[in-house]
């Protein structure tokens, strides 16, 4: 696979990272010298310092032969032209467009087939889409759905006083007593696919594959009962920020009209009592015109002389979602201190995901993965049908079918030669979730769940594939 990718930042970086592990052919195009050379020094590709909407550079990046186009730069019409260019002088079939604008992505446009562009994707939707979705489900881990079953997948951090602390997995379900899987356990810079006889450690954060109904029992058991916030405080009233409000202060009419669809299966919108806190005073001012239902209180939370510590002490949840991550894990510990009882921060960095849930933070959301996750669910061949990236991408939950022409139809688990470290999770057939053992036959039709380290994409691919 060809890809040239327009764009080095945190997103464009990171997906090249991802896919060259793949052996995925890559060419980045930055005009930004610094970041250029960054990339050029720490990736396996070929990264051209030049513009990335001028068809000279295009043609040098052998667009010609590229199966996909990227364009993530942070600016919506770079992307939208370079992808116009693409699609008038180079026969690439597929052109994937970043899109912030909030009149862009509110258009008719984004919801349909846009000249020169066959897929968009929107960062602040895609991270407050997964903000939503914890919230809805309780505010006690971020959640993740699959698209051909019932079970969900949802991360638990043990503490030092937890009853899970020092403990084999199978001891922890005879403890709890309810079924579910632990997918994979991260240990400080380590993933492990866990054994049933693996002991979960202090700090360990391990992703775990359920039903809702056992994860309530499972939370239940380590002090996290799922809630359902009624005083909401937001601290930061940026995109991301008015999105989340958007979606509980009243039903969305322009911008969420696609969203909301989107939503509407996980969750039903209620209103709710929101406060926003936000430091800039025009920005405050636009708030309160777009949500008189909300109080609106310009402040810093972090000056000395805030006094509005009362906001925070009784709300049922805080969701930090400045535009810098380091501030959203200071204001959602703070937070949490004064009394909330659950908090939410959005951050960037994948590994300041751990960092926050060791802060005592119930749930954080990285925007880079949630943007890169879509990008990688469109990218991935066909019968791939959720990509779910763990430990910044080191390693993957996904959802594949087994279509009629697959090798696989009809072979025992046990005898399929599944790339290292690599494990089915659970089998979906005929709305049934199957815990599969190694007799277990594949059907065509099957919906299986899968984890594997990034590298092992490929092969998995090449497997299952008609």
């Amino acid at each position: 696979m060809n890809v040239v990718i327009l764009g080095a930042g945190t997103i464009g970086f990171r997906l090249a990272k991802q896919l060259i592990e793949e052996d995925k052919n890559i060419v980045l195009i930055e005009r930004d010298p610094e970041k250029a050379k960054h990339a050029a020094n720490l990736l396996d590709c070929l990264v051209l310092n030049e513009v990335g909407n001028n068809l000279t550079t295009l043609r040098k990046a052998g667009t010609s032969k590229a199966d996909y186009f990227i364009g993530v730069t942070d600016s919506d019409e770079v992307n939208m032209i370079a992808c116009g260019m693409v699609s008038s002088e180079f026969p690439v079939p597929n052109k994937i467009a970043r899109i912030r604008n909030i009149d862009y992505s509110s258009t008719n446009m984004i919801q349909r087939s846009f000249p020169g562009i066959d897929y968009f994707v929107n960062p602040e939707i895609e991270a407050s889409k997964a903000i939503i979705r914890a919230v809805e489900h309780g505010a006690v881990s971020e959640v993740v759905f699959f698209e051909k079953s019932d079970l969900q997948m949802r991360s638990i951090t043990v503490g030092g006083g937890s009853v899970f602390n020092n403990t084999s997995i199978e001891e922890i379900k005879k403890t709890v007593q309810t079924n579910f899987l632990v997918a994979v356990i991260l240990r400080d810079d380590f993933s492990i696919i866990p054994r049933g006889d693996s002991v979960v450690r202090e700090n360990d954060r391990l992703y775990l594959i359920a039903t809702e109904e056992s994860f309530e029992k499972i939370f239940s058991q380590v002090g996290k009962s799922v809630m359902k916030p009624n005083k909401i405080v937001l601290i930061g009233g940026s995109r991301i920020g008015r999105y989340v409000a958007e979606h509980f202060l009243h039903p969305p009419k322009r911008v969420f009209s696609m969203f909301s669809r989107l939503l509407r299966r996980f969750s039903r919108v209620t209103k709710r009592k929101i406060n926003i806190i936000d430091s800039d005073y025009e920005n405050c001012q636009m708030l309160a015109d777009r949500f008189p239902e909300a109080l609106v209180i310009n402040a810093d939370i972090s000056d000395e002389g805030f006094s509005e510590d009362e906001q925070l002490s009784d709300a049922d949840l805080v969701i930090a979602t400045t535009d810098n991550q380091e501030l959203n894990i200071i204001n959602a510990v703070y937070a949490k201190t004064l009394g909330a009882k659950r908090s939410i921060a959005l951050v960037n960095k994948s590994n300041y995901v751990n960092i926050a849930s060791n802060l005592g933070i119930d749930v954080a959301i990285s925007s880079v993965d949630s943007m890169v996750d879509s990008i990688l669910k469109y990218i991935r061949n066909s019968n791939i049908r959720s990509v779910y990236s763990i430990s910044g991408g080191k390693v993957e939950v996904i959802e594949l079918s087994v279509v009629l022409s697959s090798r696989m139809v009809g072979k025992k688990i046990k005898e399929i030669r599944l790339p290292r470290d690599s494990l089915i999770l659970s089998v979906s057939r005929e709305s049934k979730d199957i815990i599969p053992d190694g007799d277990l036959a594949l059907q065509s039709g099957d919906h299986l769940i899968v984890i594997t380290r990034k590298e092992s994409v490929p092969k998995l691919e090449q497997l299952f594939s008609g």
